[in-house]
């Protein structure tokens, strides 16, 4: 920040004015539903209301964000908080279908970033062959998950911690229960697993509309194709780093590098990036009081 002259960083930052209560509800609030919708799918049948499947997913996405967890710590939150809606031999397989298939739609989003940057604005770039080789490599990893989900890796998991003398919370039974709901999804329910990832790469592409908005706000003409290649490079960055809570620093670097890449220089990226960070820090506030009112009270003493 000290390289991109912070006075002009925090002066485009200012010209937002109302600008800013617009990026902090839209689109973001449209995104959140998509992706509670693709979540809905995700399930083998429906079960949970609407409401309550925003509420856990926000309060999940909040850990997610804030916790050294490798972006799992708040699935395991989803679940739970669903707990007392159904068992957790559905909602478990629906948090890992929905994993897999927001990260499939994240992978469509960067094919379309990939051609874009491809056929008009970073040919020839070594930024967008080293996102090739990032589709790649996901395309690899997203397979190799699908088919351990369609190879019993529940069972496999806990037939190895009983080798090691842990026995799995809630028995070897309900760990099999889970992978039966996992195979009938994937070779059951073809339908839901297409509106699935639909839903996903809805919410996906609304985030370009958001990047296009916040960089129009901050004086900073571009198209909306251009938005795109800036938010798909922008999702890989973060599939790459998911081991950091928020992609925090590295993320920031990412969009230095891409907005250096497409000429429109540095200090807009930095600005960028702060007033993507304020969003989901109002967001991570809203989902850890989404926590608070699901989450199941103690009874009362006698």
């Amino acid at each position: 920040m000290a390289r991109n002259d912070p006075a002009a960083i925090l002066a485009s930052i200012a010209e937002l004015s109302w600008r800013l209560a617009v990026v902090l509800c839209f689109p973001v609030t449209l995104v959140m539903l998509f992706d509670t919708l693709g979540w809905r799918f995700a399930f083998l049948r429906d079960g949970v209301g609407f409401r309550t499947l925003v509420t856990a997913r926000l309060a999940g996405e909040a850990f997610n964000a804030t916790t050294p967890t490798a972006a799992l710590g708040g699935e395991a939150v989803k679940a739970w908080l669903l707990r007392g809606a159904v068992p957790l031999d559905a909602s478990v397989p629906a948090v890992i279908v929905a994993k897999t298939t927001i990260t499939i739609a994240q992978g469509l989003f960067l094919l379309v970033g990939v051609a874009l940057a491809w056929s008009s604005t970073l040919p020839a770039s070594p930024l967008l062959y080293g996102m090739l080789w990032l589709l790649a490599v996901e395309a690899v990893a997203l397979a190799g998950f699908v088919f351990a989900q369609t190879r019993g890796m529940f069972a496999w998991g806990g037939r190895l911690l009983a080798q090691l003398g842990v026995p799995p919370a809630g028995g070897r039974e309900a760990l099999g229960r889970i992978d039966d709901v996992l195979v009938r999804f994937y070779r059951g329910a073809p339908l839901r697993l297409a509106l699935s990832i639909g839903f996903h790469l809805i919410a996906w592409l609304l985030g370009s509309l958001e990047t296009w908005l916040i960089l129009n706000f901050l004086g900073v003409e571009v198209s909306l194709a251009t938005a795109t290649v800036i938010e798909a490079f922008g999702t890989a960055i973060r599939f790459a780093t998911f081991v950091i809570p928020a992609s925090l620093g590295v993320l920031e670097g990412g969009f230095v590098a891409t907005f250096a890449a497409l000429g429109l220089g540095t200090t807009p990226a930095v600005a960028f990036s702060l007033v993507r960070r304020l969003r989901e820090a109002v967001w991570v506030g809203i989902g850890l009081g989404a926590f608070a009112l699901l989450r199941p009270r103690p009874e009362p003493a006698a």
